[in-house]
């Protein structure tokens, strides 16, 4: 059974309760980030929404199922936004600074959620905060493995790949988590090029930068197929 399965629904159409849902978590996740989780009460969510308290019930149990599916519909669009952003690229160098790229679009797509995923985690039930994780962490091996990729052709030299990894994450986080004091500095694109020269080429052999130099300025045509 799915994350999204889990949560029970009175309403049995797959693509009504998909819209619905979508309707209610865009309401939800912008009254969590403004005045949180605990004094967010399900009669605002549904006035924001515009629809009956009634209907929202239709569709989730409790708010806890509201939270839960917010956060889960971040991962779930990092998993599957990375893999398809980096399909059919075959360095590996490429294939690092792209999904890099990809998870930056998406924090970028979903700053309210990133920051709600920070605030809020702790309030859900504990079994769901184990499926958090283990979202996040699958995310995570994507990063890690193309990193890993790197070193084994040669283009990075040795790194800890974990650590290395949690690092280029926090900096995707960070665009959501600061971005009161980015925005009025740098585009994405920029932030991103500037991460990358900080958490990528450092690391790069001479075969690496020279990979790298050569990597399309496709930035902004991936920003916009992300979002």
């Amino acid at each position: 059974m799915s994350s999204a399965e889990s949560v029970k629904s009175v309403v049995t159409d797959p693509k009504l309760v998909e819209e619905r849902r979508h309707q209610i978590i865009s309401a939800a996740t912008k009254l969590f980030s403004e005045q949180g989780y605990y004094t967010t009460t399900i009669l605002q969510i549904a006035r924001e929404a515009k629809v009956s308290t009634g209907l929202i019930y239709q569709y989730f149990g409790d708010k806890d199922d509201i939270l839960f599916l917010t956060l889960k519909n971040v991962l779930d669009t990092y998993e599957q936004d990375i893999p398809r952003q980096i399909e059919g690229l075959t360095h590996p160098v490429e294939r690092l600074c792209r999904a890099v790229w990809a998870y930056c679009a998406v924090v970028d797509a979903q700053r309210d959620a990133t920051v709600l995923a920070y605030r809020s985690t702790k309030s859900l039930r504990a079994d769901r905060r184990v499926l958090i994780k283990d979202g996040e962490t699958r995310t995570n091996r994507m990063i890690e493995k193309s990193i890993r990729a790197c070193t084994a052709g040669g283009f990075m030299r040795p790194v800890n790949e974990y650590l290395l990894c949690y690092q280029i994450v926090n900096f995707a986080h960070a665009w959501a988590l600061k971005y009161w004091a980015f925005c009025d500095r740098y585009s994405l694109a920029e932030y991103v090029e500037e991460g990358l020269l900080l958490l990528v080429e450092p690391f790069l052999t001479a075969k690496g930068k020279t990979a790298m130099a050569k990597i399309p300025k496709n930035t902004e045509t991936l920003v916009r197929e992300t979002t």
